[in-house]
C-alpha cells in the first residue's frame, strides 16, 4: 500500500512538499507517480519516475516548478512542489506501477497500487 502525506493550505508563491511511504510491495521495482484531481476534472499525471534509472516524466503544467524524487532505501516518494499557484489546488495521489517505463506512463490506467490522497489547496 501507499501512505501520502504534507498536503495543507499554501499561498500562492509558497511550497509544499509531498510524501509517500510504501509498504507491502516490493518498491524498487516498481515506477511511481504523483496524479492530481481538482473538483470536475480528470486525474492526470502531474509527475512520474522511473525505478532505479532516474528517468522523470513531468507535465508541462509543473515543469521547472516541481521536483520527484525516490529513496528506494526508505520505500519512500517525495515531491516537492515550488512557486505554487491556485490551479495546482487538487487532491494529490501517489501511484505504483509494474509495467515499465514508456511512453504512457503518466496515463493514471497504467498504475497498480494507489494512495489514499492528499488534499493540496493554493490561495490567491
Amino acid at each position: 500500500q501507499l501512505q501520502a502525506s504534507g498536503g495543507g493550505l499554501v499561498q500562492a508563491g509558497g511550497s509544499l512538499r509531498l510524501s509517500c511511504a510504501a509498504s507491502g510491495f516490493t518498491f524498487d521495482e516498481y515506477a511511481i507517480g504523483w496524479f492530481r484531481q481538482a473538483p470536475g476534472k480528470e486525474r492526470e499525471g502531474v509527475s512520474c519516475i522511473s525505478r532505479s534509472d532516474g528517468s522523470t516524466y513531468y507535465a508541462d503544467s509543473v515543469k521547472g516548478r516541481f521536483t520527484i524524487s525516490r529513496d528506494n532505501a526508505k520505500k519512500t516518494m517525495y515531491l516537492q512542489m515550488n512557486r505554487l499557484k491556485p490551479e495546482d489546488t487538487a487532491v494529490y495521489y501517489c501511484a505504483a506501477t509494474s509495467k515499465g517505463w514508456g511512453p504512457l506512463i503518466s496515463a493514471p490506467d497504467g498504475y497498480d497500487i494507489w494512495g489514499q490522497g492528499t488534499q493540496v489547496t493554493v490561495s490567491s
